[in-house]
């Protein structure tokens, strides 16, 4: 019996009714009954030659295969959700040819810097020993109700948030990701996420710095702040102290973090009540940290079977300061020398521009040349990020300016320019972005090329009124009866662009599947406006505005007369804007106007639906490479974004604020 199986077994003799690990709507288990299902689950585990496979979404019967995979000494890798196709297959013919060392428990592949996953075997003890000093570092007081938010496969939520709360004695609340604001891995509903932590009174959470940055946003805007939290552990990537400033100042206790997934996940964490921000804290306890002459952080203490014995080196920059706290400068390998003889890291300048709101994502380039420049993901306008890049470069010595900017999309794992804890993948960045040698993903650039037409429309002031519940039931009937009208049209144009492109399988399938979901969506529409005190009929007889019929009726000349394949343009900007509008204007609207749920069906109920489409839809569109195609969408989605927005502007701005 390991070392997380004896405590198992104590919390259920001493505590048998309490709950170990909560599902929610999905079952809770006691630590009495978890003792009885792990012992059922390990008599269920096969033992065979190969490891186990394991992909589960986040719940009980991962944390049961899980501990029951541990308990019984058999070998298993745990898939992201986020690994491509082509990643999973290799992970899957590795795990089955490798030949194991002795004592491995748990094999844990990274997306590694080409995008083919490394594997790293890890021993049971270490990964234990890992967690038990993360409950001695943090204190046994924070065992209350751990929430899990990274995707399961993440080394560091298995040991540090699971295995850790089992030693500790506290509850792990383990929820589908799609029930924390996660259904798009990588493009997370954060007003979802806070309001599940509230929900769920957790004590405890793990985060990335994109997952904090998002969370803090949410908090500043909202007001809603979550007291019981204790501790809020980030790591995976670097986080600016200006982060964990704001991070501070809507309560969230912060610590930063590091480690590495050779040393079992968590090496260092700050302490409590940190006050000299940035440090990622001392030593939990297993290893002696140690700083090279040239400035590499040096591990002594266990690591991965699979590896060398002796000092590990992590490849990490950093110095240790006169209070023993470890502070991450960089990656040895992605120092800048510029033409002027300068070395400088570029994680310290996208530290300074991560620090600045209106950016979100940075990469900093420019080895041999005299000044940096950086890419840039944003969803501002280019004057936003101007001002922004000022604000940083006033932060930063002369040398260390960032002279040129351009933006770029999102970088994510699921476009391979994102390790799945956060970290850039530099060189696969830079083969995309500036030396041509990997093409752009159409998806990708998509998105980029209507950013502009986006955010054009998302200014609209009937639209932003909306979003924050400002409008009146009348406003809200409005929008639904012109919905209706739009809407109507949807399956119409979709048979239309589905009959015009029978001879291409792909698309054609892809639309018959979208036929099938919007059909009854007008009728929903019908049932939301007499719900909300409106008539359905009298809304279904009216005649649509202008601008509701020139939206219409440019969707069909282009799909008669132009290319077809521009329907997705279209899909693109309803699907985006239904998930906008259903994650922040239905609540809101709700709330404002006290109306019933029923009152919102169409667009509750399409966001959910539209969120599950997004990631097909992205696949789809990256497989789309005849440049007339791309173009059509492109020009499609620019037209309806403007198109739509007039929509919105020709709601009367007057009743906009309106009482209910």
């Amino acid at each position: 019996m390991s070392l997380l199986g004896d405590a198992i077994r104590r919390q259920a003799d001493a505590s048998p009714t309490a709950i170990a690990i909560d599902g929610g709507a999905h079952g809770r288990l006691s630590w009495g009954v978890l003792s009885q299902r792990l012992d059922a689950a390990m008599v269920d585990i096969v033992m065979s030659a190969a490891p186990a496979v394991v992909e589960l979404d986040q719940g009980i019967e991962l944390c049961l295969r899980d501990l029951g995979l541990l308990e019984t000494g058999k070998a298993s890798v745990a898939i992201p959700a986020f690994f491509t196709p082509q990643q999973r297959a290799h992970v899957i013919q590795a795990a089955k040819a490798m030949e194991l060392p002795r004592g491995t428990a748990k094999i844990s592949f990274t997306s590694g810097s080409t995008g083919t996953p490394k594997a790293i075997c890890l021993a049971c003890d270490h990964l234990l020993s890992v967690a038990r000093a993360v409950v001695d570092h943090v204190g046994g007081s924070h065992a209350g109700r751990h929430l899990a938010l990274l995707p399961p496969g993440i080394l560091l939520e298995n040991i540090a948030g699971f295995y850790a709360t089992m030693l500790a004695g506290g509850c792990y609340v383990a929820l589908p990701q799609a029930e924390v604001g996660l259904a798009q891995l990588f493009r997370p509903d954060f007003a979802k996420m806070a309001d599940v932590i509230a929900e769920q009174r957790a004590t405890s959470l793990i985060l990335v710095p994109e997952y904090l940055q998002g969370l803090v946003t949410i908090l500043e805007r909202t007001g809603l702040r979550l007291p019981l939290l204790t501790l809020v552990a980030v790591g995976g990537a670097r986080t600016s102290p200006r982060l964990l400033d704001r991070a501070a100042a809507v309560g969230l206790p912060v610590r930063q973090g590091y480690g590495m997934t050779e040393c079992g996940s968590v090496v260092a964490l700050e302490v409590e009540h940190e006050t000299d921000r940035g440090s990622v804290g001392t030593s939990i306890g297993l290893n002696r940290v140690i700083i090279a002459d040239d400035g590499e952080i040096l591990l002594d203490g266990p690591h991965a079977l699979d590896l060398p014995k002796g000092v590990f080196h992590t490849g990490d920059v950093g110095r240790i300061d006169d209070a023993g706290r470890l502070w991450i400068e960089g990656r040895k390998s992605n120092l800048i020398v510029t033409a002027h003889g300068r070395n400088i890291s570029p994680e310290w300048v996208e530290a300074a521009l991560l620090a600045q709101p209106a950016i979100a994502q940075a990469m900093v380039y420019g080895d041999g040349e005299s000044t940096l420049s950086a890419l840039i993901v944003t969803s501002t306008a280019d004057a936003a990020i101007e001002a922004a890049v000022e604000a940083c470069n006033a932060t930063l010595p002369a040398y260390a300016h960032i002279q040129h900017w351009r933006r770029t999309p999102a970088f994510t794992p699921a476009n391979g320019m994102l390790t799945g804890n956060g970290r850039l993948r530099r060189d696969i960045i830079k083969a995309v972005y500036l030396t041509g040698e990997m093409p752009v993903p159409f998806f990708d650039r998509l998105l980029a090329e209507t950013r502009d037409a986006q955010l054009r429309f998302m200014a609209v002031p009937q639209l932003q009124a909306g979003l924050t519940g400002q409008i009146s039931r009348a406003v809200y009937i409005d929008y639904l009866t012109q919905a209706y009208h739009h809407v109507r049209h949807t399956v119409p144009l979709l048979k239309e662009a589905r009959s015009r492109l029978a001879d291409r399988p792909e698309l054609a399938a892809a639309l018959d599947e979208y036929i099938a979901e919007e059909e009854g969506h007008d009728q929903w529409i019908l049932n939301d406006i007499a719900a909300a005190g409106g008539d359905a009929a009298l809304a279904a007889a009216s005649m649509p505005r202008s601008a509701t019929r020139a939206m219409v009726g440019h969707a069909y000349d282009v799909i008669r007369a132009g290319n077809p394949v521009a329907m997705f343009g279209m899909i693109l900007v309803l699907e985006g804007t239904s998930v906008a509008m259903a994650n922040q204007g239905a609540a809101a609207v709700r709330e404002r106007l006290r109306l019933p749920a029923e009152a919102f069906t169409y667009l509750t109920s399409h966001g959910a639906l539209d969120q599950d489409h997004m990631r097909f839809f992205a696949d789809l569109m990256n497989g789309i490479d005849k440049p007339s195609d791309q173009q059509a969408i492109i020009e499609m989605a620019r037209d309806m974004y403007q198109l739509f927005g007039a929509m919105f502007a020709a709601i009367p701005v007057d009743t906009c604020h309106a009482a209910a």
